[in-house]
């Protein structure tokens, strides 16, 4: 049977320690040679919407897999995308434009020996949780020992995840959380106090945010730095999901934090290169940090680069995107709870299979 989940069945099917566990496993099997990951692409059709001028069909794909999850996921997303101006910048935007006025994307797992598939869910809670858990292992490696203090940036969906993840990793003393708007950061601060069973602050500036704290986690939907890289201090970790393309391009960190970095890995340098990012490839380029010096995440659990070294050391993890094996690591972990949990409605997987090879 191929098991069809809903979002609240992914959330309830997945932790995050069994999301980190799975995440670090697979990305040690792809510095082995043992999994793949197939970068994101976006593919646009030429012609403008009829219904919608100004957008355009946008489909974006990524996939990866590996024989430990015993899964290929194919995460694929059916867009109307397009720009417009807030406050007189041009981003980019989705229109959520599907039946009810919803959102379409889904992730597909297959069985790497049987090849039929086993599960389809949505893409949403999925991309938070899998984002989420990578940061979490950048965490693990690079932060300081014994991390008491989080400054994180963001008030919203990808900042929750973050701060669940990294308070399961550490016994965090202080949590404080920046994102511009007052009103959106005092709610997410209750709220995740009430959650976690820990305070949770909501600090009044970024400035605030940044000093004396041992973490500095950015989770926006920023196009521009939320912080000032001058503010760092010696031994901390600051960590990035700024993710970007040629078309959208944002970021969250800005060059003198990545001037200051003594250690800067992020998830993929191939990624960084197609996607020409601000962050890492045009920085690259413009002089503010050797390409070389730039180092992969699979490379670090593997022990071929050296994370932290000394206590003064700013470490910095930019966990940039496209990321197939982060879906097959995390759909694999949804996959084994839910099957434990009886979640999920079971489709007769001859549904999907043929008896011709075309």
């Amino acid at each position: 049977m191929t098991l069809l989940l809903t979002n609240a069945e992914v959330e309830r099917s997945l932790t995050p320690e069994a999301a980190i566990r799975s995440t670090e496993r697979i990305y040690r099997e792809l510095a082995e040679g043992a999994a793949v990951n197939r970068p994101r692409t976006q593919t646009y059709l030429p012609a403008e919407s009829r219904e919608h001028p100004g957008f355009r069909y946008r489909m974006k794909t990524q996939e990866g897999g590996s024989l430990s999850t015993g899964v290929w996921a194919l995460r694929l997303t059916s867009d109307m995308a397009g720009h417009a101006y807030t406050g007189g910048v041009k981003r980019r935007r989705i229109l959520p434009v599907a039946e009810g006025g919803r959102y379409c994307g889904l992730v597909l797992l297959f069985d790497v020996e049987r090849i039929e598939p086993v599960a389809i869910m949505p893409d949403g809670v999925i991309q938070k949780m899998r984002v989420a858990a990578l940061s979490a292992v950048g965490a693990r490696h690079l932060a300081p020992e014994g991390p008491r203090v989080l400054g994180l940036f963001g008030s919203g969906w990808q900042a929750g995840a973050h701060l669940e993840f990294l308070a399961s990793l550490f016994e965090l003393e202080r949590i404080k959380v920046f994102s511009p708007n007052p009103e959106r950061r005092h709610r997410f601060a209750q709220e995740w106090s009430r959650r976690l069973d820990r305070r949770v602050d909501a600090v009044d500036s970024a400035r605030a945010a940044v000093e004396g704290s041992d973490c500095v986690q950015a989770a926006t939907a920023s196009w521009d730095p939320v912080f000032d890289g001058a503010w760092l201090e010696p031994g901390m970790y600051v960590a990035s999901i700024g993710g970007s393309d040629h078309t959208n391009k944002r970021r969250e960190i800005d060059d003198e934090t990545i001037r200051r970095a003594d250690v800067y890995v992020v998830h993929s340098k191939e990624v960084a290169r197609n996607d020409r990012s601000p962050d890492i490839w045009d920085a690259a380029q413009s002089g503010v940090v050797e390409w070389d010096a730039i180092h992969e995440i699979q490379d670090l659990l593997a022990g071929r680069v050296r994370g932290r070294t000394s206590p003064d050391q700013i470490t910095l993890f930019n966990n940039n995107t496209g990321a197939g094996t982060q879906f097959a690591a995390v759909g694999a972990a949804v996959l084994e709870k839910a099957r434990e949990l009886g979640l999920g409605r079971e489709l007769p997987t001859g549904w999907f299979l043929e008896d011709v090879s075309p």
